[in-house]
């Protein structure tokens, strides 16, 4: 999620945009889109035991071949055509799949951060101030009780060997991993000012810059209740904010699949709030 001023974009007329997709890419995301259901269902009959005919097997497993291969040939067209690689991921894939891929990965980065002691986007010279301390015992506890309910689950299913290694996959990653991904990107993505811009970020999901320029006033305010209002962020952790930002104009902070969402007063936590204060307030003052 990264802030910006909302402006009007001048599209590409040699190259096109998201909303000028040719036929060929919509054919193809029609084509994936027809195909997914029959996937899972066929995945779900495997799992549970059930006998699939070969014919169904062999023209499922064509379908998701000839995507591939389309997939890689109009992703050569579009590049050829001067798309960026992100671009032409974002021609051929939709924004919020991209976006979930995206959040995933930043997770077990995170994660692999986290054992190393190191952080994310943080500069020589930049101020740092860390906002993982409050959430701690909670994401803790939380991966705790996905670490008794994966070893029970286990327990329950010794006798369904196919049924017992999925859910055992799915318990730790979605459970045990994600639990303990958003607490360590909480801890290697700080927020971070700098001489010309604060960026504020929450877990693997929010990453938010906003311009000094555009601050117009800081407030040390601590809130435990946040009511969802138009033109309001809430950063909260472990449900309380310290700081308040007001800005002098919008700035875009797109939802977590994609969405475009405006803001103009937006409240965040730091484990010393009053320093973030202090420092926000003597930095908007220098500029």
């Amino acid at each position: 999620m990264t802030g910006r001023r909302p402006s009007a974009v001048e599209p590409d007329a040699t190259r096109g945009t998201a909303g000028s997709r040719d036929v060929t890419t919509r054919l193809l995301r029609g084509v994936a889109y027809a195909s997914l259901p029959a996937e899972i269902v066929i995945l779900i009959c495997l799992v549970a035991g059930v006998r699939i005919p070969p014919p169904a097997l062999v023209a499922s497993e064509a379908v998701a071949l000839l995507l591939l291969v389309a997939g890689l040939v109009a992703y050569r067209r579009l590049r050829r055509r001067g798309f960026s690689a992100r671009e032409t991921l974002g021609e051929l894939v939709p924004v919020p799949v991209l976006r979930l891929i995206g959040h995933e990965l930043r997770l077990l980065a995170s994660l692999a951060l986290w054992v190393a002691r190191r952080r994310s986007g943080v500069r020589p010279g930049a101020q740092v101030f860390p906002h993982a301390r409050d959430q701690a015992a909670l994401m803790y506890g939380f991966a705790f009780v996905c670490l008794v309910e994966t070893v029970g689950m286990s327990y329950l299913l010794a006798d369904w060997p196919v049924t017992h290694a999925i859910v055992l996959v799915l318990d730790v990653y979605s459970g045990i991993l994600f639990v303990l991904g958003m607490h360590a990107a909480s801890v290697t993505r700080p927020h971070v000012l700098t001489p010309d811009a604060l960026r504020l970020r929450q877990a693997a999901h929010v990453d938010l810059h906003i311009p000094l320029d555009l601050i117009a006033a800081v407030r040390h305010e601590l809130r435990f209740t946040h009511e969802k209002t138009e033109g309001e962020l809430n950063l909260a952790v472990a449900s309380q904010t310290s700081v308040t930002i007001e800005l002098t104009e919008p700035v875009d902070a797109p939802r977590f699949l994609g969405g475009a969402r405006s803001v103009r007063i937006v409240r965040c936590h730091a484990d010393d709030g009053r320093a973030l204060y202090r420092a926000l307030t003597k930095a908007v003052a220098a500029g």
